[in-house]
């Protein structure tokens, strides 16, 4: 990152850089201030030259880049897989020659490319790819990078290059003064003794005021086009409003208004503007300078010109926004043009570039009733895009133009969903709420959906929401309309929910079989698999060990390049990779999710990374990681979490021998009330263990009450299996033993192996208690080994100890092998050893196919292996 103002030479230092690369291919681009509201235009013309190679890249990731350039008319791509795609192409090119990319005054960069651009340049590895960007003032965007601040010269510098330039004497008072407003900065100094008169340069009693040096250096240029002839001048403005630089197009518009080629020599002769393959400005402020110093008529015009110059059919955007600048007042036909350039934008993802083009056209609509049609597509676009403070300002002009109740309706839903992204918690699920109750009587599909969302703001705020419970809801949709007679895969789950607070916990069983059934299914839609993972909630909570089947989640979103819904799928994956005790392939995807995570931007809750360290039994991590979760929960007023985290804790302390702890975290989080039909049975669980061991009979029988509602209505192994290993802990030694047995049979016939092995150490304890050291050590050393291979350090330490107090002798787990590895060396070996490609690992992790190369790289080093063959026997 070369930053530093206006003036200071961060282009003349690119341009040095690119003359010097003698060996390297050299890819440019440069942000224009016109052409920021132009999705993906700074990506294009970064990547225009570079197309051929897209036959190179994965299918998915080829066809997210010829749709955001217009070149297939496939659905719209995620925009983290184009970033991705980008890394692939740069780096496919890199392969061949070493490339450089020189990305010019990227504070005028089009949103899209500057996010794409940010995220290719953090993933950046070993790769054969250099990227300079140069920018005025370090943003959010590129925040952390490297980053190198060009300053002014030092005096003796500045006065060196201030004599070079100068064509009489100068009065050294004034030399001085010069440097001193300056600040040495190179075409400030180049520039400001043009703007001088004769005496003032020979020096007299008044000196030179001091004036912003960016703004000096426009008034230098823009004296100096002041100086040019009419047709010049006139040239040189068509050429300022069109951020193109297409010699072509600047020419053609040029003949239309009667300019001939001679008027280009006078401003190349001014060291103006160039005219070559583009038309280029000396420094953006030459364009600057030129383009405001003219009349809003004259600018008005330049556009005009412009826009009739524009081919309608090959560049219709481009056409649009011109005939937009060109509009001196509303224009019906012009807002038409930008409706449909939303339209094309939203196509291709640019979602900040429709919302913007819908803006514009909604200034200029003469209609009221319509300027408020177009405002609420305006600020739908502006929140898709991640920008609700900028939607909330466009839902004020909707609100203040007549509209329809349908309109109002919108207005009011589109108000909630964007206080559900701002806030979890809150009224957010009142506001939703209401929204669905106006909607109804408009559209169906869109009021079921919008109860969906009430009921995850449900979820998510828990006791942190306020003014509507869950089962104010689940009324509202009793009540609303009736899924339609071929229900979708999502009516079925909100009918699951209505029912289950409604009319309970076993009324809704049924329910929640035959919307599993559709979701495993269903071709999913986008919109229908973003309420896949609560399908997976709501059967762990009804003890179904579909809630285990996440894998479909996750490979449909890496399919489909869904990486805005991969992180949620990778959450819900790590749970149940962790229920089934295969903690080494969570731990797998931890990585792959802060990956993503970091990769994308979107902040993530460390659910999964919560539950992992908690069956690791790694009591310093968990207790920092629940601390910085909480806080974060709280901030967003996720109260749902705090259930999880109150679990986490209390499963560690018993696994730890920390009864009284666990009882208190367990006890705390249990008095939580049950939302989005997720009861807190597993904080039940734990606070039975805890209370039997500590003596507080009467609370933990409560809880088992509690629990044994819902496992005696699931009748399921896992659910009766768990019952009876609680009712063991409560029992006297005549009925202990046979819940223990039973308890064992059910878990064992599951693929819940971390509760199975638990079930194995409490009856092996129980029966060292009893005496029968023989039993109880066949049991403890089942357990002990079940705990080792699936890396629960804490409860195979207890099991251990247990064993040595019957007098048996414990083999110590060998060290693992993956310990020599750094984190992202043993997700790439991982990943290795299950057959996948570089460039299918590099998806994963999001990280190029040289990067994965060299790690592996590393990786074979390390253990000793030339193949990856051998990984997988070595990893064992």
């Amino acid at each position: 990152m070369v930053h530093g103002e206006p003036g200071v030479g961060k282009t003349a230092m690119m341009e040095y850089l690119g003359g010097r690369a003698s060996e390297c291919r050299i890819g440019r681009c440069s942000g224009v201030q016109s052409e920021m509201e132009i999705p993906f235009a700074g990506l294009h013309q970064l990547c225009v030259t570079m197309l051929e190679h897209l036959a190179s890249l994965p299918g998915p990731q080829r066809d997210a880049l010829r749709t955001t350039f217009g070149m297939s008319p496939l659905p719209v791509a995620d925009r983290f897989l184009v970033g991705l795609a980008t890394l692939s192409l740069l780096s496919d090119v890199a392969s061949r020659q070493p490339l450089l990319c020189l990305i010019d005054d990227e504070q005028w960069l089009d949103g899209p490319s500057a996010q794409i651009l940010a995220f290719v340049a953090r993933r950046l590895g070993a790769e054969s790819v250099g990227m300079v960007f140069g920018t005025r003032t370090l943003g959010s965007e590129l925040a952390g990078l490297p980053s190198l601040e060009i300053g002014g010269l030092k005096q003796e510098d500045a006065r060196a290059l201030l004599d070079s330039v100068l064509t009489g004497p100068l009065e050294p008072r004034v030399r001085d003064q010069i440097v001193a407003e300056t600040r040495g900065n190179p075409l400030a100094l180049l520039e400001l003794p043009r703007s001088l008169t004769a005496t003032e340069l020979a020096g007299g009693f008044t000196l030179p005021r001091a004036v912003d040096v960016s703004e000096t250096i426009e008034q230098s240029f823009r004296q100096r086009a002041e100086a040019l002839p009419p047709d010049s001048r006139l040239l040189l403005l068509l050429a300022s409003a069109d951020p193109v630089g297409d010699p072509v197009l600047v020419w053609r518009a040029a003949g239309l208004v009667g300019i001939a080629a001679t008027a280009a020599r006078p401003a190349i002769d001014a060291d103006l503007v160039e005219f070559g393959v583009r038309v280029r400005f000396r420094h953006p402020l030459v364009r600057s300078a030129i383009y405001w110093s003219a009349s809003d008529q004259g600018r008005q015009e330049a556009h005009r010109v412009l826009a009739e110059a524009t081919d309608p059919r090959m560049d219709p955007d481009r056409r649009a926004w011109h005939r937009a600048q060109a509009a001196d007042g509303p224009d019906e036909e012009v807002a038409r043009d930008l409706e449909s350039s939303a339209e094309r934008a939203q196509g291709r993802g640019g979602l900040a570039a429709a919302a913007a083009f819908l803006a514009k056209a909604m200034d200029l609509t003469p209609d009221a009733s319509r300027r408020s049609q177009r405002a609420l597509a305006a600020a739908d676009a502006a929140h898709q895009a991640g920008a609700p403070e900028k939607a909330l300002v466009f839902l004020e002009v909707a609100a203040a133009g007549p509209t329809s109740d349908f309109e109002r309706a919108k207005l009011d839903l589109f108000r909630a969903q964007i206080a559900l992204t701002l806030n979890r918690g809150g009224d957010v699920v009142s506001l939703l709420l209401k929204a669905a109750g106006q909607m109804q009587q408009f559209d169906r599909r869109l009021t079921r959906e919008t109860f969906l969302d009430a009921f995850l703001a449900a979820l998510f705020g828990a006791h942190l929401s306020t003014g509507t419970s869950v089962r104010e809801v689940a009324e509202a949709v009793r009540f609303g309309p009736a899924a339609p007679d071929h229900p979708s895969p999502a009516d079925l789950l909100l009918d699951v929910l209505a029912v289950r607070f409604t009319d309970g916990y076993a009324a809704a069983i049924p329910f929640l079989k035959e919307a599993l059934e559709a979701f495993a299914s269903s071709t999913l839609s986008a919109d229908e698999m973003r309420w896949l993972w609560l399908a997976h909630i709501l059967a762990g909570n009804f003890w179904d060990e579909a809630t285990l089947e996440t894998a479909r989640h996750v490979r449909i979103a890496r399919e489909a390049g869904a990486l805005a819904t991969l992180p949620i799928a990778l959450t819900s994956r790590m749970g149940a990779h962790v229920i089934m005790g295969e903690l080494d392939r969570a731990n797998l995807l931890l990585g792959e999710l802060e990956a993503a995570s970091e990769a994308t931007g979107i902040p993530v809750a460390s659910y999964g990374a919560v539950l992992l360290a908690a069956w690791r039994g790694g009591a310093d991590e968990l207790d920092g990681l629940i601390d910085r979760t909480v806080a974060d929960l709280v901030l967003r007023g996720e109260g749902f979490g705090l259930i999880v985290t109150g679990f986490a804790k209390a499963l560690l302390c018993n696994s730890l021998g920390r009864h009284a702890e666990a009882m208190e975290a367990a006890r705390e989080a249990s008095q939580y009330p049950p939302v989005m039909g997720v009861e807190p049975w597993s904080v039940l669980v734990e606070l039975v263990e805890a209370g039997s061991r500590i003596g507080q009979i009467e609370p933990a029988s409560q809880a088992f009450r509690r629990l044994s509602e819902t496992t005696e209505a699931a009748g399921s192994d896992w659910a009766l299996g768990i019952e009876s290993r609680c009712r063991a802990l409560l029992s006297t030694d005549d009925h202990a033993e046979e819940a223990y047995r039973d308890a064992i049979d059910r878990l064992g016939r599951t693929r819940v192996r971390g509760e199975f092995a638990r079930a194995q150490l409490l009856y092996g304890e129980w029966l060292r208690g009893s005496g029968r050291i023989a039993d109880c050590r066949k049991t403890l050393r089942s357990a002990f080994e079940l705990f080792t291979s699936m890396g629960m350090e804490a409860f195979a330490e207890r099991a251990r100890r247990e064993l040595q107090a019957t007098g048996a002798s414990v083999r110590k787990r060998a060290a693992d092998t993956r310990s020599q590895l750094t984190a992202q060396e043993a997700q790439v070996a991982q990943l290795a050893s299950e057959g996948l490609s570089n460039p299918e690992i590099g998806a994963r992790l999001f990280i190029s196919p040289p990067t994965v190369q060299y790690h592996l790289s590393k990786v074979f080093a390390k253990l000793g292996v030339n193949s990856r063959n051998q990984l997988g026997r070595v990893l064992t």
